[in-house]
């Protein structure tokens, strides 16, 4: 498959693993880009950026196919040392950088002068157009049915992904529900040159998260997600479980601020669930689409079905379109 997307990644798939927390180190990154995908370290797993550029190095004796870096820019309870993990990336050679939260725009001379392209994660047109205009080389469009941040909009990919691909000149890559081939066939169709899979990808063999959890996500439905932090106006979608539903209880308490949910929520609680298998520990991050994946392949099984699915859905759609004789 050729499009801009894989112009841009050097990948034999306009398929990108998505930056997950916890979840994007070498195991997984590389072997995503083995099955002809781009696989994604996610920087912030990282403690420090020191330990970052060691495990772009370990990722490198894992794959010698091309992987990127996924750093996302938000507010956290601890300051992070971003304009460090910006040098580690412009340093380390690694080509593509897929930026998350907000604008990158401080970072993307830095990127550009280093040769590194960038992926800008965007859930609205309108920060779709701020991104492109920033100078960034993709954006990956997430719909409301996306695991982690889909913004505030609610807007579902069917209507996100055709609009951003009328209102861009740049590619985009489709996010949020991309689970299988009739996703990417849709997501083509739509306007996207290619998808960005998180859950999908976290539920796999090579994924560094417990088989407990893998199993729980995979028993769950499209109705077995939960959105969060709503009335913080920093929405967020996961796995509904004792925690979540908690989190939920609390923040329609009025007056509701985050310190009354703060030992919940905490990313170390996040750690030892993905870690334990306890589904139960803390707040599991998944989006929609598990309730279109029912099985924990290997990555190379995973991308080699997507693309003949894909292949097959858009061959179907066109068949049953077809001008008679």
């Amino acid at each position: 498959m050729k499009t801009r997307i894989t112009d841009i990644t050097g990948t034999r798939y306009p398929i990108v693993q998505g930056g997950m927390q916890w979840v994007g180190r070498a195991e997984l990154a590389s072997a995503v880009s083995n099955a002809g995908a781009l696989g994604i370290l996610t920087a912030l797993t990282q403690p420090t950026p020191e330990a970052l550029m060691a495990e772009i190095e370990r990722c490198r004796t894992m794959t010698d196919k091309p992987f990127g870096v996924n750093l996302t820019i938000l507010p956290t309870t601890q300051p992070v040392p971003y304009d460090a993990y910006v040098e580690v990336i412009a340093e380390s050679g690694v080509k593509l950088v897929e930026t998350a939260g907000r604008s990158p725009a401080e970072f993307i001379a830095r990127f550009k002068q280093a040769g590194v392209r960038i992926i800008h994660k965007c859930t609205a047109v309108r920060h779709a157009l701020s991104a492109q205009r920033a100078g960034v080389d993709a954006v990956s469009i997430d719909g409301f049915e996306a695991a982690g941040h889909p913004g505030e909009d609610d807007i579902p990919g069917m209507v996100l992904i055709p609009a951003a691909a009328r209102a861009l000149d740049i590619p985009i890559l489709a996010a949020g529900g991309m689970a299988t081939g009739r996703s990417m066939a849709a997501a083509l169709a739509l306007g996207a040159e290619g998808v960005t899979m998180g859950t999908r990808f976290m539920l796999t063999r090579e994924s560094p998260v417990h088989d407990g959890i893998k199993q729980a996500l995979i028993q769950g439905t499209e109705r077995d997600t939960t959105l969060i932090f709503r009335a913080l106006r920093n929405t967020a979608r996961v796995f509904r479980n004792s925690v979540s539903q908690e989190v939920n209880s609390r923040e329609s308490q009025p007056g509701a601020t985050f310190e009354d949910i703060r030992e919940l929520v905490s990313g170390a609680r996040g750690r030892v669930a993905m870690e334990s298998g306890d589904v139960e520990a803390g707040l599991v991050w998944a989006g929609m689409g598990i309730g279109l994946m029912d099985d924990i392949p290997t990555c190379a099984q995973l991308v080699d079905r997507i693309v003949a699915e894909c292949r097959e859905s858009l061959a179907r759609a066109s068949a049953l379109t077809a001008e008679g004789e």
